[in-house]
């Protein structure tokens, strides 16, 4: 078994250990195996209990099962790993693939919408992904019912990508069995989560910022205010995508997300032909091996007036990285390193938009 491949996902399935702490560990240490190995001292420093690791042996037999179901492993910085979605901070460390992973050569748009969408939005939706896949595009969706279920059968025949917030075996909704099964083949189904894992309501979320992050525009159509739509729609802009909404009836409360969206600055959508305009030229995102240059030469301690410092200006707040480091004085390197000392100590959470605050 490929011995990287065994380390990474030792590391990210071990406890405690998110995809910006991963990020971190492999920019500091240089490889997964190295990061394990210092992962204790670095917690016990941090002021807490070292998280449980995965073991080799689990990570041996999630690699056997994963390529007995006919799936791969695709690791971020290198391979076949989306560009696009390798420039989130957030990025998933590593993704499990079932299906034509050529797909994720080409390029991609997302698109998102309402469950109980009605029949109109749903044809309309259905059409545009036809249209889109004729112009060469993947459509990235959900899996869900209403609109992602329609996005997904406009361009079953052209390249579809679904994410799924189980495991790439789990069937969620159960009546999009086929469905699913059908793109394991045709198209492709992506998940971060192990195989049997059964979607719960975080890995949402989750799930959504994959769908955000893989393409290079989301379109939302029919999404009720403060619905998990209008959350990709918010994690595709903080990426830096074009966000896109059809317009509906003011007087339907699916349409007020999209129609809010628009008021904001969101593209408007009628038509495959809007969508277009808008999309980059292919090459936009950085090579896969980007996403863990060096910057600056990494400390490899930090002095105790320094960590006092740091966690001075830490509270139950979420506070900005960057204000923490103007704050303290010390170097991004060194304020980095408390941080991820913090983190693997069980001391420290972190937030959406580059913030962190103390663990209550």
């Amino acid at each position: 078994m490929n011995a990287d491949l065994l380390a990474r996902l030792r590391l990210v399935r071990s406890q405690g250990i998110g995809p910006i702490t991963f990020r971190q560990l492999l920019m500091r240490f240089g490889s997964a195996e190295a990061a394990l190995a210092a992962v204790p001292d670095l917690a016990a420093r941090g002021g807490g209990r070292p998280p449980v690791l995965y073991s080799a042996r689990e990570a041996e037999a999630e690699v056997a099962a994963v390529e007995a179901f006919g799936a791969k492993f695709l690791s971020v910085g290198q391979g076949l790993y989306p560009r696009a979605l390798a420039e989130l901070d957030s990025a998933p460390p590593v993704l499990i693939v079932k299906g034509d992973q050529r797909l994720l050569e080409r390029t991609m748009v997302g698109m998102v919408g309402a469950r109980n969408a009605s029949a109109a939005a749903c044809r309309f939706a259905r059409g545009l992904a036809t249209e889109l896949g004729r112009e060469g595009i993947v459509v990235v969706s959900g899996l869900a019912r209403g609109i992602d279920t329609a996005a997904h059968d406009g361009a079953m025949d052209s390249g579809t990508v679904g994410c799924a917030a189980g495991g790439v075996d789990i069937f969620y909704p159960p009546e999009n069995r086929e469905r699913q099964q059908r793109m394991s083949e045709t198209g492709l189904v992506v998940s971060e989560r192990r195989l049997g894992h059964e979607p719960r309501a975080k890995d949402f979320p989750r799930r959504n910022r994959i769908i955000a992050g893989l393409g290079q525009a989301c379109v939302v159509i029919e999404a009720a205010p403060r619905s998990g739509s209008l959350i990709t729609a918010r994690m595709a802009a903080e990426a830096g995508r074009e966000v896109m909404a059809v317009p509906g009836s003011p007087l339907d409360p699916r349409a007020q997300g999209c129609n809010q969206l628009i008021r904001d600055g969101a593209t408007l959508v009628q038509s495959a032909a809007d969508v277009m305009e808008e999309l980059r030229p292919a090459g936009h995102f950085a090579s896969p091996g980007e996403p863990f240059a060096a910057g600056e030469p990494a400390p490899v301690d930090a002095s105790a007036d320094v960590r006092c410092r740091v966690i001075e200006l830490l509270g139950p707040s979420p506070a900005p990285v960057d204000e923490i480091v103007r704050l303290s004085g010390a170097s991004p390197g060194e304020v980095q390193l408390v941080l991820l000392e913090l983190d693997l100590g069980g001391r420290l959470d972190r937030h959406a938009g580059g913030k962190v605050s103390l663990t209550a």
